[in-house]
């Protein structure tokens, strides 16, 4: 019970500190992440005045806020999005963790710091906080903006390359140099642990969706999706990763579903709950001793964090050919050090080669550098304005991206290529991970199981049965690995080109499937059995003839793969048919500056019931107006006399510029609506005397008592109670009324 209640009182303390905190924030026109550290800081351990906080109570508050926030970041930020900016958000991060740690390397040595200090320094100052930046940037409205994505995808593949890290420094520390092979075995396992996940999940969860959609209450579904938020978290951890990639990897997976947004939406509150725990959480670990005591360091590793961030970020930025004013905001909006920095921090002291006090030291630079992530990410847009000003033209254009020109021809034998490259991968990944699976599953579970339900048989044959059902449930994987109708086609488009390497290309590529599916064939049976190389040749080649005389029914396997790509495309192919404008648009100029751009109209616009030629949407800005979305109804490419009304949703086109000068017109001509006050209302009671001349007499429709802003809603007669009487009543002496409306008015009446 004392467990119970004290439960109940940190969740308290901690829920009316961030309340009280978050007001003054607001007050103070503060970012509300402030308020959450500064309440955190004053009822936290480290004060004393609330003592009840232990370190384990601090932390599983702050897992459980990481939790819900990687959610909401998978929900909104799928992995599909994270493969179209991936080699932009890999270039980006890997240029910032490599240039980080050089810092660190040269911080630590430069403050006396041993050689393994200064090793782990330099892994910790690469890793920015997800979970805070996206806070900041749901505070200040920034969500939307281009460079969003990018910013979000590289803190993404930072977590990743956290995971990575943690094993390369536990294994140098342990043994004193670097193991090029756990390191890549760590890098294999993490892949394949997500691409796992990703494939059975989107095959599973979308046709267990569909399945139960008409017993799917808001209520439900919610619980649906925390409940498998919290079964990934779980799976994460049995395979030795952190409970935020599991929480995003769910995220991600729901939202290739249909049902995606609307879950989104019903756990945003219990998102937002939970992430305010969280940074409060950050706020309790400050230690005010350590501050005092360690001030120089904090102050040397704070200005290098945020310095080196901002440069090497602004670097990847460009190296990846994202433009100037995206570097910028990137390179702003990064600076800032993340939570895996504590544990990189942890993982040091705890195998004895990092001093007690580095781990303090740290949490306080990520405090101070989280209390100016808000105002760095403010700078961002005066920096870019002032490179703007200051460079040379020339410059600015070689920083941005530039066009690329294709011909006709070239261009439509590269997009040939693209797809058979990209159908051809997936089904190679996605089919040689599942005979992995398969492989592994059969070691942890089969191999134990076979021997108990038949001891009385010999071991070779326990071990050849085994082998028989393995190679039984990997078959139509394999078949499957290496046939693709899609690519049949992509492969006789190809073929008649007059290219002489695509017929290499080609052969290398079937060459290369084969061999992995052959080599998935030996495995199986070399890890089963002890044959002669001349037997498992000939079983190998027997294998292959199976499969190739039964491939009309291994084909019926192929729905598989139909059904995973049908179920990965659904929700993208029902906004493609919600909105094929917008889409056709994005297809046809994904490799251009030229985007769509959708505006709701509400009834307080400037120019309402004006048609487009008088809007100075054209002349200002340069965007096009192509569709306009009315209700059920739709203008596709509207003339300039077409109006605008109250509810339409506008659709322009253009640059990225133009489309920021669109959206600051509509902005100075939409203003936000302003409730108007309203007159107080009131009801009050009187009875009709012979000296009252108003009713006495008199029908409703004769006083005309609404044009004053009242109305008689009841009148009691003899006993009985006459509710809403008719405009011919007529008023008689003894009759009380009852009169509701305006209260100046009811009370002139009723006086």
């Amino acid at each position: 019970m004392n467990a119970e209640i004290n439960l109940v009182t940190e969740l308290a303390i901690i829920l009316i500190a961030a309340g009280v905190f978050t007001l003054l924030s607001k007050a103070l026109k503060q970012p509300l992440i402030l308020g959450y550290i500064v309440a955190g800081f004053l009822v936290g351990p480290k004060l004393g005045l609330f003592p009840q906080f232990s370190a384990e109570s601090i932390h599983e508050w702050s897992e459980i806020g990481i939790i819900f926030l990687l959610f909401g970041l998978g929900l909104e930020f799928s992995f599909k999005k994270l493969i179209r900016i991936g080699s932009s958000a890999f270039i980006t991060s890997g240029v910032k963790c490599v240039g980080m740690f050089a810092i660190g390397m040269l911080t630590g040595s430069i403050m006396g710091w041993t050689p393994m200090e200064s090793l782990f320094l330099g892994g910790m100052l690469g890793m920015s906080s997800t979970t805070i930046i996206i806070k900041a940037y749901e505070d200040m409205g920034l969500k939307d903006k281009p460079y969003s994505t990018l910013i979000f995808g590289s803190l993404v593949f930072e977590d990743l390359i956290a995971v990575l890290l943690l094993v390369l420094l536990s294994t140098i520390a342990v043994t004193g140099k670097f193991e090029g092979g756990k390191m890549l075995f760590a890098i294999g396992k993490l892949v394949f642990f997500i691409i796992l996940c990703f494939l059975i999940g989107i095959y599973v969860i979308p046709l267990f969706l569909k399945k139960a959609k008409k017993y799917l209450s808001d209520e439900i579904l919610m619980l649906v999706g925390i409940g498998l938020c919290f079964s990934m978290v779980v799976i994460a951890n049995l395979v030795g990763f952190s409970s935020a990639l599991g929480a995003f990897v769910m995220g991600s997976i729901l939202a290739e579903t249909l049902e995606g947004e609307k879950i989104l939406k019903l756990t945003g509150n219990i998102k937002d709950l939970f992430g305010a725990i969280f940074f409060v959480s950050v706020g309790m670990m400050v230690d005010p001793a350590v501050i005092a005591q360690y001030w120089l360091p904090i102050i040397i590793i704070t200005i290098m964090t945020m310095l080196g961030i901002l440069l090497f970020s602004t670097i990847g930025v460009l190296l990846a050919g994202q433009g100037l004013d995206t570097a910028v905001h990137a390179g702003f909006s990064l600076a800032q050090l993340g939570e895996f920095a504590f544990i990189i921090a942890g993982l040091g002291c705890s195998l004895d080669v990092m001093r007690d006090f580095i781990y303090p030291v740290i949490i306080a630079v990520s405090v101070i550098t989280t209390f100016t992530t808000p105002y760095m990410i403010k700078l961002g847009d005066p920096a870019s304005a002032w490179l703007y000003r200051v460079l040379p033209a020339k410059v600015i254009a070689n920083l941005n991206p530039k066009r690329k020109n294709f011909t006709v021809d070239s261009k439509a034998e590269q997009n040939v290529w693209k797809k058979l490259l990209k159908s051809y991968f997936l089904n190679l990944v996605l089919f040689s991970v599942i005979v992995i699976a398969v492989i592994m599953g059969d070691r942890m579970f089969l191999k134990d199981f076979l021997p108990g339900i038949m001891p009385s048989i010999s071991s070779g044959i326990v071990n050849a049965i085994d082998c028989l059902i393995t190679m039984g449930v990997s078959l139509p994987f394999l078949y499957l690995l290496g046939n693709s109708n899609t690519e049949m086609k992509h492969y006789g488009e190809l073929l008649v080109k007059k290219n002489p390497w695509n017929r290499w290309l080609l052969t290398f590529l079937i060459a290369l499937r084969e061999a992995v599916a052959v080599n998935f064939i030996a495995y199986i049976i070399i890890s089963h059995v002890r044959l002669s190389a001349v037997i498992i040749i000939l079983f190998i080649v027997f294998v292959v003839a199976f499969i190739w005389l039964t491939r009309r029914s291994m084909g019926k396997f192929a729905n598989l793969r139909e059904t995973f790509l049908e179920n990965l495309n659904e929700k993208e192919m029902e906004e493609r048919r919600a909105s094929p404008v917008t889409y056709q648009v994005n297809d046809i100029f994904a490799r251009y500056d030229i985007k769509i751009c959708r505006i709701q109209i509400t009834q307080n616009f400037a120019f309402i019931g004006k048609t487009l030629r008088e809007m100075p949407f054209r002349r200002t800005t340069g965007v096009n107006i192509i569709k306009i979305v009315r209700g059920t109804h739709s203008v596709t490419i509207p003339s300039g006399a077409e109006p605008v009304y109250p509810g339409d949703v506008l659709l322009a086109v253009g640059t990225e510029e133009q489309l920021v000068k669109f959206r600051e017109v509509i902005d100075e001509n939409m203003p936000a609506m302003v409730p108007q006050e309203e007159p107080e209302f009131g009801i009050d009671s009187m009875e009709i005397g012979e000296d009252n001349a108003i009713f006495l007499g008199k029908s409703l429709r004769d006083i005309n008592m609404r044009a004053s802003g009242c109305m008689v809603v009841s009148v009691m007669r003899d006993g009985e109670i006459i509710a809403n009487p008719h405009a011919e009543f007529t008023f008689r002496e003894h009759d009380i009324i009852w009169i509701a409306g305006e209260k100046d008015s009811v009370s002139w009446y009723c006086k």
